[in-house]
């Protein structure tokens, strides 16, 4: 089914520049986008979000979304015939039939249970009817009583009542009673009351109420017990009833079947609970409204417990934002928001950061025979670890050791040293080195330098400067330099554009487009957002490249070196190297080790200390070298062969050349939608 106003399939269709669309619709689209589905089915102003949401859910389940496509049905009913799919049952000629929403939810119901709903269903019948021919013919009742749209739901409510306790409802099937008669007439025979006397059309539901209660009364006094005989009345009347004990005791239910002339009295109800050992939490209003309202064929709570109540378990409760959203948001093009995001918390010295509110003891319970139910206390948390705070003197709750800026990581507090500077970082500003992190308010221009142990978080611009981070660096609007912008980190490095940058880090590279820069990392190199593009420069990012545009019409020369590059191959040099330092201090133990075994010297508490430290020096050694080889190997499945090594999400244009573990490959001509991997030592194309 063609949607009007969608744009052909694979067309270059912007949806941020369409302003018929509100907020939420570009946010489905936006998600049909990144899950890589063809969203041009659903691209259509017609379209509600919710109703773009189930189209966009059923083409990711591989449904066929053509039958329901369309903006004249509801994003309910749209949902029901995609559910209806899931469970291979057929909606749409219901669907033509006209019915919608619910009324398509209780046929899918049915069907899905292998119900015969077709053989009662109109087309004139709404979803509270086909509800009661559902749930009677799930009952197994003959349903072909009440199936007729000449009664509305409530009607058929009561005969489908009274079928379940197998009561004579041709008493009341007239089409003409009011429910509220129906129910009358059904609670009369429910109470084996003779019904002729006033299931008749001309009563009122409150006269045949107040009749069929005359008739209860008149039936009570017929078997009241019988004053000087000497026949027991009680053992000539049915007296059946059961009760149940459920929930570990803490319930006790009641069920008095309906049979002819089965009389159950309190006192006989209060006679087995007795008997049972029932006497805590006993609901004697209920017990005397279920004898009084002969309430046959019904399960019935007639006594309570108390369940026991567990503590709490100890939770902390903090004072800083732990919610920081560390994910900037993204734009409507798909790109990042690197500019508004709250990327820190500041603290101060002696600040308040967290209280802990140890767990409680709970309380105990007591079921329906009177035991005690013991309650288990909640389970304590373990004290918060992390370094830049103290616990106060109280034991639970938690300062800042100095002013800093906080994290919360991996259920860690870290405090760490930070400088604000509220003023552009230039030559003249001079070296600024930091044990901790930096953040500066303003710029870095030209020939300024920040090394910091931490974070650098610039808000502005960086221009020909130096920054050297042992975490992240995160310039919030970009980077622009001719080539002598030189940024180092320990972690990952972000922001919205960088220009001909020198980028060395060890964590991913992100940013909504990078022009004529060096990279080298070993993360991931990541170009968000439809405008998004990764153009000129060298790049070398071991964990692959993830971009949306690659190069540009211009065929400016792009060079991509993924997988095991130079910079691979010089990680791997520093372990093997390390690895050889690390065996040949573990040789010299060892030696140690045996000249000892062959000559124990005399002093026996020498000689027991000295294998001790020994030992723990061998026990070192040993965890390093397994710690390194835990690294080499980390190392080598880095670059798994199956993994997408580079993808592109837009346009990959001509004059790029991509070199996987070595391997090269240039494009020769603009391709669209594409990822490239390795497969049997060659760079292969594949489309996304």
């Amino acid at each position: 089914m063609d949607l009007k106003g969608a744009p052909p399939k694979n067309s270059d269709f912007t949806m941020a520049e369409d302003s018929e669309y509100l907020k939420e619709q570009r946010q489905e689209i936006f998600l049909g986008k990144e899950e890589g589905l063809d969203v041009s089915l659903y691209s259509n102003p017609e379209l509600n979000w919710l109703q773009m949401e189930q189209i966009r859910m059923g083409i990711k389940d591989k449904v066929d979304v053509s039958v329901y496509a369309d903006p004249s049905y509801s994003y309910e009913t749209m949902k029901q015939v995609r559910l209806s799919f899931y469970s291979s049952t057929n909606l749409i000629p219901y669907l033509e039939r006209g019915f919608v929403d619910d009324e398509l939810e209780q046929i899918r119901l049915a069907l899905e249970d292998n119900l015969p709903i077709d053989m009662w269903l109109t087309d004139d019948m709404y979803v509270q009817q086909i509800c009661e021919i559902r749930t009677g013919l799930y009952e197994e009742l003959d349903v072909s009583v009440y199936a007729d749209s000449q009664y509305n739901w409530m009607q058929m409510r009561e005969i489908r009542l009274g079928l379940e306790k197998k009561l004579d409802v041709a008493m009341y099937t007239n089409c003409l009673f009011s429910h509220w008669q129906m129910e009358e007439i059904r609670l009369g025979l429910e109470a084996g009351l003779d019904v002729s006397s006033y299931a008749r059309l001309i009563l009122s539901s409150t006269d045949m109420k107040k009749k069929r209660e005359e008739l209860l009364k008149e039936l009570t006094a017929e078997h009241l017990p019988a004053e000087n005989l000497d026949i027991d009345i009680r053992s000539l009347m049915n007296c059946e009833f059961s009760i149940f004990v459920e929930d570990d005791g803490t319930k006790a239910f009641a069920f008095i079947p309906w049979l002819p002339g089965n009389m159950v009295t309190e006192a006989d109800i209060y006679n087995e609970l007795k008997k049972r050992g029932i006497t805590v939490g006993i609901k004697q209003d209920v017990i005397t409204e279920m004898i009084r309202k002969r309430r046959m064929n019904e399960k019935i709570l007639i006594a309570e417990g108390t369940p026991a109540e567990n503590g709490e378990n100890g939770w902390y409760e903090f004072f800083v934002r732990l919610d920081l959203p560390r994910i900037p948001a993204p734009l409507p093009d798909g790109g990042v928001d690197y500019v508004n995001i709250e990327a820190f918390e500041m603290v101060d010295e002696g600040e308040k950061l967290a209280v802990y509110h140890p767990a409680q003891k709970g309380k105990d319970g007591q079921n329906i025979f009177g035991e005690t139910l013991q309650a288990t206390k909640g389970i304590e948390k373990k004290p918060l670890k992390g370094k830049g705070f103290m616990i106060a003197p109280d034991g639970v709750t938690y300062l800042s050791k100095l002013n800093g800026k906080f994290e919360y990581q991996n259920g860690q507090i870290i405090i760490s040293n930070m400088i604000v500077v509220r003023e552009d970082v230039t030559a003249v500003t001079g070296k600024l080195e930091v044990d901790g992190s930096v953040y500066v308010v303003g710029s870095v221009g030209s020939g300024g330098c920040i090394v910091a142990t931490g974070d650098i978080i610039v808000e502005h611009n960086v221009e020909t400067a130096r920054l050297i981070a042992g975490g992240n660096v995160m310039i919030k609007k970009g980077s622009c330099s001719r080539y002598d912008c030189f940024i180092e980190a320990k972690g990952e490095v972000s922001g919205s554009f960088f220009e001909a940058a020198n980028i060395n880090c060890e964590g991913n590279v992100k940013a909504n487009y990078i022009m004529n820069s060096n990279i080298n990392t070993f993360g991931k190199v990541i170009v968000s957002g439809s405008k998004g593009m990764l153009l000129g420069g060298k790049i070398c990012a071991v964990k692959g490249v993830d971009t949306y545009n690659l190069g540009n019409k211009s065929n400016i020369r792009t060079v991509l070196e993924v997988g095991k590059n130079a910079l691979y191959d010089k990680k791997q040099s520093i372990y093997e190297e390390k690895k050889e330092q690390i065996l040949g201090e573990l040789s010299m133990l060892e030696e140690q080790w045996n000249r000892i075994l062959k000559k124990v010297p005399s002093n026996r508490e020498q000689a027991v200390l000295l294998v001790k430290q020994l030992n723990a020096a061998i026990v070192t050694k040993d965890k390093e070298l397994a710690e390194l080889e835990a690294e080499v190997s980390k190392l080598a499945n880095i670059t798994n062969p199956d993994m997408k090594a580079v993808i592109v999400r837009g346009n990959a244009y001509e004059g790029s050349s991509i070199e996987i573990n070595k391997i090269k490959y240039t494009l020769s001509s603009r391709v669209v939608r594409v990822a490239f991997k390795l497969k049997n030592n060659n760079v292969v194309m594949v489309r996304l």
